[in-house]
């Protein structure tokens, strides 16, 4: 099977294609064969009053991006431009494969795995923060 395998529990909700859906009372795994559909998972969702952190701004351009919001190309760039810029700052071995990751699912328009990387990436950073070292 190929695509994209979405586990959902139950009352979970989904964005595809703009339209916002609800998995019933049971877990269920969704399979979406349509190539280039604009996926989010809502629980993961970063809404604008967050978006306060580096890494939170890179994460909400690809959010956007798969939410259809955004002019893929345009935030093509500015994902790859952010994920750049994050490359500057959090230099450890982990952070470099995350964004090595990050970068070729964004080269590839694989915008979901660009995300799921980038997400890795917020527990690091908040623990900078606290540290002071960011």
């Amino acid at each position: 099977m190929t695509g994209l395998v979405l586990k959902l529990g139950p009352h979970e909700r989904v964005l595809i294609n703009g339209a916002v859906i609800e998995n019933g009372d049971r877990r269920s795994r969704l399979a979406v064969m349509t190539p280039n559909a604009h996926i989010l998972r809502l629980r993961d969702a970063i809404h604008p009053e967050e978006v306060n952190t580096p890494v939170r701004r890179v994460c909400y351009v690809a959010q956007l991006i798969l939410s259809g919001d955004a002019e893929p190309e345009e935030a093509r760039r500015q994902l790859l431009r952010g994920i750049e810029q994050l490359s500057q700052v959090l230099t450890d071995r982990d952070s470099r494969a995350q964004l090595a990751l990050a970068t070729h699912a964004v080269v590839e328009h694989q915008f979901y795995q660009a995300l799921k990387c980038l997400r890795l990436l917020l527990p690091r950073e908040e623990r900078l923060f606290a540290a002071g070292e960011l």
